[in-house]
């Protein structure tokens, strides 16, 4: 085994990675802890019980696909590094997912070691406006992995908070948090992230969502198709870094409301 674990946030990052010439074992999280249950114990066997029913219900997945994807995966985290490498991008989807591994690393841990890093494409424009790590090649890899910023116990308190706050679901609570804190020191791309989970759990007067009811707005535009209204979404959406699976979970709810035919 490796002294070093990488992190990836998807399997889109694979290619990429593998492409460069950093040492180390790979651990891919295949979660999507923007959507579905959520219990403030992410270690505990119910809270995974629970995102297993979910996603398997959800998005049709067999139960054993849930456990070699993502449970045996999460087994390499009791692995004994000395450095773990956090990949992960700047929007809602991927900075829930890494609030959820900073959790678990804080509880099996002594954060004395391993050295923990975090590498984020803070700024897209640095690689002609690409989305995410995704889209980027083994250089590019290997430049942001240059820039990674290490995180200390300050920024594993703050990711408690947040991630506690955000289990909650308590908007008034989240928002007040999110005003009062001006230094978010390594983790900068988490005051966007939530501030867009905020919008997001808003509901206007008709009872929508933000994201219901910009799908709405689209498919009423005379867009009618799937591919076409997820396109169009993702224009101006891309903060909430939400794949095909996650805008269908909304357009569903507008289905089951009556409000569109697809």
């Amino acid at each position: 085994m490796s002294s070093i674990l990488h992190i990836l946030n998807g399997d889109s990052a694979l290619d990429g990675f593998n492409q460069t010439g950093l040492d180390g074992d790979v651990m891919v999280w295949r979660e999507v802890l923007s959507e579905g249950p959520l219990q403030e114990n992410i270690s505990s066997a119910s809270f995974w019980n629970a995102r297993a029913k979910w996603i398997s219900q959800t998005f049709h997945e067999i139960p054993d696909g849930y456990q070699h994807k993502v449970i045996n995966e999460l087994g390499k985290l009791n692995g004994d590094y000395n450095e773990i490498n956090l990949w992960f991008d700047f929007d809602l989807h991927c900075q829930v997912n890494l609030l959820g591994v900073l959790q678990m690393l804080k509880q099996k841990t002594d954060m004395s070691a391993p050295e923990i890093y975090l590498i984020c494409l803070a700024d897209c424009l640095q690689f002609n406006n690409a989305r995410g790590l995704g889209e980027l090649n083994g250089d590019q890899f290997e430049e942001l992995f240059d820039a990674r910023e290490q995180l200390n116990e300050w920024e594993f308190e703050l990711a408690t908070e947040a991630w506690q706050l955000y289990v909650n679901g308590d908007a008034t609570e989240l928002q007040k948090w999110h005003n009062e804190n001006s230094f978010w020191g390594g983790v900068p791309l988490l005051k966007p992230a939530l501030q867009a989970h905020l919008k997001r759990i808003e509901v206007n007067a008709d009872g929508l969502s933000y994201i219901e009811q910009k799908l709405l707005d689209i498919y009423n535009s005379g867009i009618k198709s799937r591919h076409e209204i997820y396109a169009k979404f993702w224009e101006t959406e891309g903060i909430f870094g939400m794949g095909d699976a996650e805008v269908d979970i909304y357009i569903n709810r507008l289905k089951e409301k009556e409000l569109i035919d697809l």
